[in-house]
């Protein structure tokens, strides 16, 4: 499971380096790296494993706007492995769709971790703060038992 947040840099070839605590998530699998694509302003990071399993749901759901969202999802899928530096490229297009040049952040979200530009992130919390003030959330996270 993935957990925590790493502030990080991106290099000029579109290089991350995977946080040590990911790095043990991905190498227990048999392939070493990770699935992305591109959700919510930011880009998904998915074990192979997780991968074919939301894979299999996706296949799965015959709506049209399923449909339309399997054409976005995995149209913009890419399987990539780690390097021997612990170092995954990211391509162009998905940078440039989360709007990452420099300053990144990597998520752990329990079944995956996201990867955001530093801004973007920013914003993301002040947005979540903000939610957090509403009654019905608080309800729904009350019911959690925090």
């Amino acid at each position: 499971m993935f957990r925590s947040s790493s502030f990080h840099t991106i290099d000029l070839k579109g290089r991350i380096i995977i946080p040590a605590r990911f790095r043990k998530v991905l190498k227990a699998e048999d392939e070493y790296g990770a699935v992305l694509s591109i959700k919510d302003g930011c880009i998904y990071a998915f074990t192979f494993n997780e991968w074919k399993k939301l894979e299999q749901k996706i296949r799965e759901s015959k709506t049209v706007s399923m449909e339309k969202f399997k054409r976005f999802f995995l149209g913009n899928a890419c399987p990539l492995k780690c390097d021997k530096q612990d170092r995954i490229l990211i391509p162009q297009s998905l940078r440039t769709y989360a709007n990452i040049e420099k300053e990144i952040v990597l998520v752990g979200v329990l079944d995956r971790f996201e990867i955001w530009s530093r801004e973007k992130w920013d914003q993301e919390n002040l947005k979540m703060e903000q939610e957090l003030e509403k009654e019905e959330v608080r309800i729904e996270i009350a019911s959690l038992g925090l």
